[in-house]
């Protein structure tokens, strides 16, 4: 193997549920200034998961387009990172395995950290690719957020799933070596096997989460990583999304740094854009945060080079500025409990062409708006716990639905 070979991410796709609560709804009935979800949290909207979709149907959803870009014949393992998971026993990856019909010769797992487990899949990932740089892996990272109703953290629930293809000589971004952690014994965030909605300690999440920023970067230092000014960007995991701001400034101040405002939001500005809408979704949070970064760096005007650019220089044909190709990007990936980590990710060239922008966005655009009785009334539903058979409505849109609860056992199917 090797010693230079590098790994990454060779594709990217995310998919979210079906309905949508907007906060302006929420602010309506509770009674908040809409500013406080909007400029106090960074919140505009929430994805809500339709009655036949979970973290499974959303799971397949976003790996279903990788599949069929680049096959299954190279995939030999599945990792599948949630804190929603479905089952005490059974990883949720081997439904989506069965759903998309990947070849047996294939072994999957289900990750737990918190919102830190997807950026552990990824790192798992990168090893058995270094042992076998032929292997693919496939991570997906996906969660739906609840808390209690009329709680502080309901404005920040959410629900996505992200998929990403880990290959040796990415298309997308690669991984760099050095890697920071830090881990910490708190209970700031957690939930319980006997309840359904997390507990939360919202000033002491906010607490623990910069204390384990901090941690991480320190470590990555001294693991011989970039210098501060050596980063175009930084992705940081958004339970909400002005936590992102908060804890950039505090990085900024932990490196000695003046806090300029203007800066600030040149450095995360477009990673905020996708979870605004969708809300916290755990695992997947800091990666919808980098889908929605490299989106951004897209040449949306639907320039193709014939300005008369051949890309000789290496480039896909644009001057765009936005280009990030070979600028390093700084994750922090954090999970309640609490566990973090620090690394940088590089985009290669031609990484715009693998881009599933438009996608993305179409996910986003294309949910259905709910009232707030109806958001209430889903809410509150669950499966009954009798081992009868309990059929699930149909009502996703998506690829794939829960058929229901038959025996205790969870049916899945395509649409």
């Amino acid at each position: 193997m090797p010693k230079d070979l590098a790994v990454g991410i060779h594709d990217l796709s995310f998919a979210t549920g079906q309905l949508v609560l907007t906060h302006e709804t929420l602010a309506a009935h509770n009674g908040t200034e809409l500013g406080k979800y909007h400029v106090g949290i960074g919140q505009r909207s929430m994805s809500v998961p339709a009655a036949d979709e979970d973290i499974v149907t959303m799971g397949a959803a976003a790996a279903a387009p990788i599949l069929a870009r680049h096959g299954a014949d190279r995939i030999r393992t599945v990792i599948f990172a949630t804190e929603s998971s479905v089952d005490q026993a059974k990883a949720a990856g081997i439904h989506v395995h069965s759903l998309l019909s990947m070849p047996s010769a294939t072994r999957v797992v289900e990750l737990k950290q918190a919102c830190y487990g997807g950026t552990a899949a990824l790192q798992f990932a990168i090893g058995l690719v270094h042992r076998d740089p032929s292997q693919q892996v496939l991570v997906i990272a996906s969660d739906v957020s609840k808390y209690e109703l009329d709680q502080p953290g309901e404005a920040t629930q959410g629900a996505a799933a992200v998929a990403m293809l880990i290959s040796a000589d990415p298309a997308l971004v690669r991984i760099e070596e050095p890697s920071g952690v830090f881990t910490a014994d708190i209970m700031d965030f957690w939930r319980p096997n006997y309840l359904t909605t997390a507990l939360v300690d919202g000033k002491e999440s906010v607490s623990a989460y910069l204390q384990a920023m901090d941690g991480a970067w320190k470590d990555y230092t001294e693991q011989g990583g970039r210098a501060f000014e050596e980063f175009a960007a930084f992705c940081y995991h958004q339970p909400f999304t002005k936590m992102a701001y908060k804890a950039h400034r505090a990085l900024l101040e932990s490196c000695g740094r003046e806090v300029d405002e203007a800066e600030v939001v040149r450095a995360i500005g477009r990673t905020t854009a996708y979870n605004e809408d969708i809300g916290n979704s755990y695992t997947a949070s800091v990666y919808l945060g980098l889908a929605a970064l490299l989106d951004g760096s897209d040449d949306s005007d639907g320039s193709d080079g014939s300005d008369g650019s051949d890309g000789s220089d290496g480039s896909d044909g644009s001057d765009d500025s936005d280009d990030l190709t070979g600028r390093a990007i700084g994750l922090l990936s954090y999970g309640s409990g609490s566990v973090a980590e620090f690394f940088a990710a590089v985009p290669v060239p031609g990484y715009r062409s693998q881009l599933r922008s438009e996608q993305h966005r179409e996910a986003i655009s294309g949910r259905r708006e709910i009232g707030y009785a109806d958001y209430r009334e889903r809410h509150e539903q669950a499966f009954p716990v009798d081992g009868g058979d309990h059929p699930a409505p149909r009502e996703t849109t998506g690829p794939y639905r829960l058929a229901g609860l038959f025996g205790h056992k969870r049916v899945y199917e395509p649409r």
